[in-house]
């Protein structure tokens, strides 16, 4: 199967309806977060400058096909995480939401640092997880994990415990796509500070993992 070629993760932006359970500082809350992500982004931005490589990764690399894909992946929860701290009705759900959309939103500026670093484009002439050791494929233009444009749609008209629950089950599989991802890079990355990075980014999810499953399981989901 021949997947379409990557394109530069879609830029987001932070939900403007009010919170659903009509709390009066919502509305700042969200602004405050999205300013959060911002500082997250220029702070990743920061992080890639600080880590220099010898050897550069050339165009088809499996650190530039990770980078790419997970900048898309990324992004992907960036909005999910967004919605949750906007409207979800649980405090450990908006919790939850706000810091994957500040933590992963760094992440996405330190990957594109590195793009720019080794004088490589945004996007590239491979196509999506070519570079996964395994030869992971994508279905429907979705790499492992992310959420179809129907169940994003359903999330974003959400509400109430619907929301924080659907959020529960999407974010989890979306972690464990995103894990997989990873997986595949610490197997067939040669860069040093790539492989630092991807295991930050493996630890931190899978402690989410276990936040994520013990507030759904809270909530009877």
């Amino acid at each position: 199967m021949t997947a379409p070629a990557t394109t530069d993760p879609p830029p987001v932006e932070p939900p403007v309806t009010s919170a659903g359970d009509g709390r009066p500082a919502g509305r700042y809350g969200v602004l405050a977060l999205a300013a959060a992500v911002v500082v997250g982004l220029l702070l990743g931005y920061a992080g890639g400058l600080l880590t220099p490589t010898l050897t550069r990764p050339g165009d088809s690399s499996a650190e530039a096909g990770f980078a790419r894909d997970m900048s898309t992946h990324h992004a992907q929860a960036v909005e999910m995480g967004l919605i949750a701290f906007d409207r979800g009705t649980d405090p450990e759900v908006r919790q939850i939401g706000g810091d994957i959309a500040t933590g992963q939103q760094g992440e996405i500026g330190t990957m594109q640092t590195w793009l720019r670093s080794w004088g490589l484009d945004p996007t590239g002439s491979e196509p999506r997880m070519a570079w996964m050791p395994d030869g992971a494929t994508v279905e429907n233009g979705l790499m492992p994990g992310m959420a179809t444009p129907e169940e994003m749609a359903k999330l974003r008209v959400a509400q109430g415990r619907e929301l924080d629950v659907l959020f529960l089950q999407m974010m989890i599989k979306h972690h464990l796509g995103g894990i997989h991802m990873i997986q595949g890079i610490l197997d067939a990355g040669s860069d040093d500070d790539v492989l630092k990075v991807a295991q930050i980014m493996k630890n931190t999810q899978q402690t989410d993992l276990t936040n994520l499953q013990n507030a759904l399981k809270r909530l009877g989901g």
